[in-house]
């Protein structure tokens, strides 16, 4: 019984400390959310409308979001990776929906419609920054906590929320698995052919990287979506609908941001300090989780097996067969959608 207790304190008390560090970053509590109206509205692939988008101040952000479902139903929070947007979930969602969750989907500090607040915000990619953005947006909508799904960089701040504030994630359903960047781990080199995976990564440590990414975009993410779901044969329309998301004006400062810090060549804020050390160890996902494969993602990933003790709560993993890649949501909906409903249930 003691242990319990004691266990219960250690608990109280972490929960306390992170409190008091995301306070110490400004995000908003319920009482000071600030709703700024609607924007245009977005179309999925077969016609399912999110519906027009909204906008609300949360923390260093106005963030664009979909909010699809009842009301009062269950949250899931769907977060999108790199370089795609919300339309990656725009079959998942009315799925969601018709089972009587309330979705919810915003573009990503960097895309779409969402702004930073102030001018002389630092544009900062480093993986805790996104996570802080999520809880800030679930205090500015009062949302206690939900279910959380994503993708490339949306599954790494999904990854992170679930582990540095557990109580803010029901359960979690993450794309290649357990997502959290070791910047220790990264100064080691791979085999060559591993090597050759990550070179855009490289690319973007250049002033030739970053002008030219800035200058061909739409290009470029039209060649990281062919690499990283070779099996996928989407059509114009579908690419470009997304592709507009990379045209927000911080788009290239925080991607370049992000690789260079990952790779230690550019430096953090010290107010994420607190949180990149606990990530730093790596820590359990101890939130109910189910993992998701393709069959045919060309992008970087783990083999499953080399994640799952990385989930120490209740946790199964899913392999999906048919030439789905690595944008797994937008390719595989129906199979998305249903784990986000099984995780809830776990």
């Amino acid at each position: 019984m003691s242990d319990q207790i004691d266990e219960r304190r250690r608990r109280l008390l972490a929960a306390a400390a992170t409190t008091v560090a995301v306070a110490s970053l400004g995000l908003p509590g319920s009482a000071s959310a600030k709703a700024s109206g609607n924007v245009q509205g977005v179309k999925g692939a077969t016609g399912a409308a999110f519906g027009p988008l909204r906008r609300i101040d949360a923390g260093v952000l106005n963030v664009a979001y979909a909010d699809v479902g009842p009301a009062h139903g269950p949250v899931v929070i769907l977060l999108h990776g790199w370089p795609y947007d919300i339309h990656a979930f725009a079959d998942v969602t009315p799925i969601l929906a018709a089972k009587g969750f309330r979705v919810i989907v915003p573009y990503l500090r960097g895309y779409g419609a969402t702004r930073f607040l102030a001018a002389d915000t630092i544009r900062n990619g480093q993986q805790a920054a996104f996570a802080v953005d999520v809880i800030a947006l679930m205090d500015a909508l009062k949302i206690e906590s939900a279910v959380f799904g994503g993708f490339d960089w949306g599954a790494r701040a999904a990854n992170i929320v679930a582990i540095l504030w557990p109580e803010r994630c029901k359960a979690l359903v993450s794309v290649s698995g357990y997502d959290v960047e070791d910047r220790e781990a990264d100064k080691v080199p791979l085999p060559r052919a591993d090597e050759k995976r990550w070179w855009y990564e490289f690319y973007f440590t250049t002033e030739r990287g970053r002008v030219g990414y800035d200058r061909y975009r739409h290009e470029f993410a039209k060649l990281i979506w062919q690499l990283a779901s070779p099996k996928w044969q989407f059509d114009e329309a579908t690419f470009e609908r997304s592709a507009a998301a990379l045209d927000n004006p911080d788009q290239v400062s925080i991607c370049i941001h992000k690789y260079r810090w990952r790779l230690g060549l550019a430096e953090g804020e010290a107010k994420y300090d607190v949180f990149e050390s606990r990530l730093a160890a790596a820590p359990a996902i101890a939130v109910p989780t189910i993992t998701l494969e393709g069959d045919a993602n060309g992008a970087p990933h783990l083999e499953p097996g080399a994640y799952a003790k990385k989930f120490s709560g209740k946790y199964m993993h899913r392999q999906l067969k048919g030439g789905i890649g690595h944008n797994l949501p937008q390719e595989a909906p129906q199979a998305f959608a249903s784990a986000v409903a099984d995780a809830s249930r776990l």
